[in-house]
């Protein structure tokens, strides 16, 4: 009795370690993203993204002139260092932001048009 009690775990202990093998494999899960933004001639949209926090957005220009989005403040760009990433966008290009891991409102604008509230915009990271 005493080797089948033995054998049991043993083979409980076989698949434990098979399962923790298998979710080792994985590896940690990637950042994913978690919004897109389009620029238009009518200005961003939206407007405002709500995401958790360890994704990124994704711009897209749909519009026929460049733009170059960046995080506020207008003359820093401090405020979310991974909106700086997106950058300039010929039409029909699309970029991402790096991950925002950070909670908290993260404002862009278009560096080229500044003066242009239509091209600003808020990411809030939850």
């Amino acid at each position: 009795m005493p080797e089948l009690w033995l054998c049991s775990h043993r083979v409980h202990a076989a698949l434990l370690f098979a399962a923790m093998i298998a979710g080792c494999e994985s590896g940690p899960t990637a950042p994913s993203a978690a919004a897109t933004v389009t620029i238009g001639p009518a200005g961003v949209s939206p407007g405002e993204v709500r995401i958790k926090s360890w994704s990124y957005v994704t711009f897209v220009n749909n519009d026929t002139r460049p733009h170059s989005i960046v995080s506020d403040p207008v003359d820093a760009h401090t405020q979310c260092p991974p909106l700086n990433r997106v950058g300039l966008l010929q039409p029909g290009e699309s970029g991402d932001t790096g991950t925002l891991n950070l909670t908290g409102a993260c404002g862009f604008h278009d560096h080229d048009n500044q003066g242009d509230a239509r091209l600003r915009g808020r990411i809030v990271v939850e």
